[in-house]
């Protein structure tokens, strides 16, 4: 693969790229239509895979957040055309490497010295590239290690990327007014914390350290002599990506144990430390040869507050869903429903969000669930298709919920496709047990 001399980092340079790429997805469009008004049994598989090339083509040669959205966006199986999921899902661990001189200078300017200067060896070519940065092979005093190089410009390009990305978020989603800027504030926020590897390296320690009790479950150890804001280094760890066990794995019981110390490390987290690794990507998890998960990103942690916390996990209880009353009190609290709401939004929104956390909730209302049950991926994709084409709910003001569900919903939506992917049956109360 290629590797890149220089990354766009100024507005203008990053902008023109966006712009080059709006324009042949444009041409993508008239040669489709132009094809269609000849064969009107044409479907959209071609400019959806056309689509979907371009704009990753243009998304990686940006990296930063940029990339990231794509890697976000291609955690959603049952919202995207497969075409870009396939494309999409490059991003999480397969994507352009940085050339070996800017390499070199990014140490130079962040650990104060090169490379072969603090390590006995160290691999020039990156094995893994992904959104924010890539990792490299090292060892020193016998012990492997991974290195990660946080790509040139990303932190300073987070703001105005999300100003680019804003105004077709704000259309795509249906958000009105001044309240819609707390979600972007709240993207913005988490980015910028992703950019910052002092961090992610207290969070790896603390993280790792508090869920070292959990069976069948690994991390690395994190040197921090050998870290900066823009360098991590730590153990390398053994084993295959998640996604590539997941495809290759025919031992059932290898799958469970997999899926289940998955199920229980993110139990754990959300109702033992009240925040959780809110970036679950098949590129963050490796699974060893005798079936260990092995945790190896933390940039993303999410802390999940008391006044959202208790009554987003009352709503996973059946008894309490169906309880219209409590119910109804419980979107007031989530910001779900306003004080504003007409009567008819108050009808509409109670019935829809009945509905989904119906659906979404109930792994929970089992002793067990099997992941790999397909009518529950397709009661997924049929709620999803359902909304996306209600002109009722296009009509109303789209900004609904608290900050917080942006990436609590993104962590148990990653992690059920982790799953699914897995095959897993997990017992779902059985992290209590490591409380």
């Amino acid at each position: 693969m290629k590797s890149i001399d220089k990354i766009p980092t100024g507005k203008i340079g990053r902008t023109s790229k966006l712009v080059q790429t709006g324009a042949k997805i444009g041409g993508n469009y008239l040669k489709y239509y132009s094809k269609k008004a000849f064969n009107k049994e044409l479907t959209r598989d071609d400019l959806d895979r056309d689509n979907a090339s371009d704009i990753y083509d243009g998304l990686k040669s940006l990296k930063g957040s940029a990339l990231k959205v794509a890697q976000m966006l291609s955690m959603e199986k049952s919202l995207l055309p497969s075409a870009y999921v396939e494309k999409f899902s490059l991003a999480q661990f397969s994507v352009p490497p940085l050339s070996a001189p800017l390499v070199r200078k990014t140490f130079k300017k962040y650990n104060g010295n090169y490379p072969e200067e603090l390590y006995d060896e160290f691999t020039s070519q990156s094995v893994n590239a992904a959104s924010i940065g890539q990792v490299h092979r090292a060892t020193k005093n016998g012990k492997k290690l991974a290195v990660k190089i946080q790509y040139p410009g990303v932190a300073d390009s987070i703001s105005s990327d999300l100003a680019m990305v804003k105004p077709i978020a704000t259309r795509m989603f249906n958000l009105q007014g001044k309240d819609s800027e707390k979600y972007f504030k709240e993207v913005e926020g988490k980015l910028l914390e992703e950019t910052d590897y002092i961090l992610e390296v207290k969070q790896s320690k603390e993280i790792s350290q508090a869920c070292a009790h959990i069976p069948n479950l690994k991390f690395p150890q994190y040197y921090e002599e050998l870290s900066s804001e823009r360098i991590i280094t730590m153990d390398w760890m053994d084993g295959q990506h998640l996604s590539d066990f997941a495809k290759s794995n025919k031992d059932q019981e290898k799958a469970n144990k997999v899926g289940q110390a998955l199920w229980d490390f993110y139990m754990f987290q959300m109702h033992g430390l009240k925040e959780v690794h809110a970036d679950p990507h098949p590129g963050n998890f490796l699974v060893d040869k005798v079936g260990n998960l092995i945790a190896i990103d933390f940039g993303c942690i999410k802390k999940v507050p008391d006044d959202f916390y208790v009554p987003y996990f009352e709503l996973a209880k059946k008894e309490n869903i169906n309880n219209p009353e409590f119910f109804n009190e419980k979107l007031y609290e989530l910001e779900i429903l306003r004080k504003d709401d007409t009567e008819n939004e108050i009808r509409y929104f109670s019935a829809l969000f009945h509905e989904m956390l119906n659906l979404f909730t109930s792994p929970f209302h089992s002793e067990t669930f099997d992941f790999s049950d397909e009518s529950f991926w397709n009661s997924i994709t049929k709620l999803s298709e359902k909304y996306s084409k209600d002109e009722e709910l296009r009509k109303m003001n789209g900004n609904r919920g608290s900050k917080h569900f942006l990436y609590i919903n993104r962590t148990f939506f990653g992690l059920y496709n982790l799953l699914h992917d897995l095959e897993a049956k997990v017992e779902i109360n059985r992290f209590r047990d490591y409380l």
